[in-house]
């Protein structure tokens, strides 16, 4: 079994490297170097870096393989589109790594990044941004009472400090953070409210649920974009070693 994956999730990277130790050759593309150096070294697993368009896409799957499995972020919509128009037109299985949701309790949703900046405006006290460093343009207008939690690479935190967020509320951390972490640094920040997306346990979204409840903070979550059919890892996983492709 010849398996092509787009990667860049926890999930997506850990059935990557069990599917290679599985026996299957597999092929893991993402986006970044700070990707790359996050898979653990396997042997049968090939790892290619960076972003592919459509025609890339359909370029590396006429290559020869059995199957496409999309294990990108569940917010990457554009990018799940992409993979499944690909392979489609290349004529390959496609299959969806899915990351289940977690129950939330009293929640604020809004239905996009610039829903829940515009939400902000009227939800004093300081803010915790936990949405990645794609969407900070939206929320600079709030750079003032708004820490910003990202990835540690040079590109997220060049990205904040140009749209003018205080160096001392940057947190440059590779997650997912326990509750005991996300309550610190609440309660460090006298955080009022908690901006994340809909991550799943994957995600860490539990631990920033019970985290906002315990610090006495609102939890603002954006919801996902589309609404996915596919499978779970471990049903994923089942299924691509036992020959029912």
């Amino acid at each position: 079994m010849s398996v092509l994956l787009f990667g860049g999730t926890a999930e997506g990277h850990n059935l990557a490297c069990r599917l290679a130790r599985a026996g299957c050759r597999v092929t893991c593309c993402v986006a970044t170097d700070y990707g790359r150096e996050l898979l653990e070294p396997t042997p049968g697993l090939t790892v290619l870096t960076g972003r592919m368009d459509q025609n890339a896409m359909e370029a590396e799957m006429a290559k020869g393989y059995d199957c496409v499995v999309d294990a990108t972020h569940p917010y990457a919509a554009q990018v799940s589109e992409n993979i499944r128009a690909a392979a489609k037109a290349v004529g390959l299985p496609y299959e969806r790594l899915l990351r289940p949701r977690e129950e939330a309790g009293d929640v604020l949703w809004a239905d996009s990044p610039a829903e829940a900046a515009q939400m902000l405006a009227d939800l004093p006290g300081n803010i915790l941004l936990t949405t990645g460093s794609k969407d900070l343009a939206l929320f600079a207008v709030y750079r003032d009472r708004a820490w910003v939690r990202v990835l540690p690479s040079l590109d997220s935190l060049r990205s904040a400090l140009e749209l003018g967020y205080p160096a001392s509320h940057i947190i440059c951390m590779q997650g997912p953070f326990s509750r005991q972490m996300n309550v610190a640094t609440l309660v460090s920040m006298d955080g009022k409210i908690l901006v994340t997306k809909d991550t799943g346990k994957a995600g860490g979204f539990g631990e920033k649920a019970e985290a906002a409840r315990e610090a006495g903070a609102r939890l603002l979550v954006i919801r996902r974009p589309v609404q996915e059919t596919g499978l779970e890892l471990e049903t994923l996983f089942q299924k691509l070693t036992g020959g029912k492709l």
